[in-house]
């Protein structure tokens, strides 16, 4: 067996294990990650086809353009966007930053002209199922 294939082979059985215990993942793409609403605010996880676990929280540009404008016309540049999103953003992220950080993951903040997102993401051995199921399973009992 190649590596490619026993990539494929791995992330097949990992998104096989995934939908039996949370079935409302769903793919951002035909074959790619796979992604579950965690149901506290506005936080996901993602499952990457190359292993990482991501938790992320984020708001689109138009969204806080929308917040700060408040029905006016002014034109806000985008680091001034950025910097509300990231206080929009705070709270939520303070709330959980610690058990976080704390079962290894990394935090970062992702920001392009469309979104800004804090991101913890971990890397998971795709062969290990046990630990993959574990570390779902643990996320969406930390969100609940």
């Amino acid at each position: 067996m190649t590596s490619a294939s026993s990539f494929t082979s791995s992330w097949e059985q990992a998104r096989s294990l995934l939908y039996r215990i949370a079935p409302e993942f769903y793919e951002l793409e035909p074959g790619g990650a796979l992604v579950l609403d965690l149901g506290s605010e506005g936080w996901i996880l993602e499952v990457t086809p190359d292993g990482r676990l991501i938790c992320q929280n984020g708001l689109a540009m138009e969204d806080i353009q929308r917040l700060m404008s408040d029905g006016t016309t002014e034109d806000l540049g985008t680091d001034e966007l950025a910097k509300q999103a990231k206080y929009y953003l705070q709270p939520a992220v303070a709330k959980c930053r610690a058990f976080l950080l704390g079962a290894g993951f990394q935090e970062e903040t992702e920001m392009t002209n469309q979104y800004v997102a804090v991101i913890f993401h971990k890397t998971m051995d795709l062969q290990k199922l046990d630990d993959l199921k574990e570390m779902v399973l643990w996320c969406r009992r930390q969100f609940a």
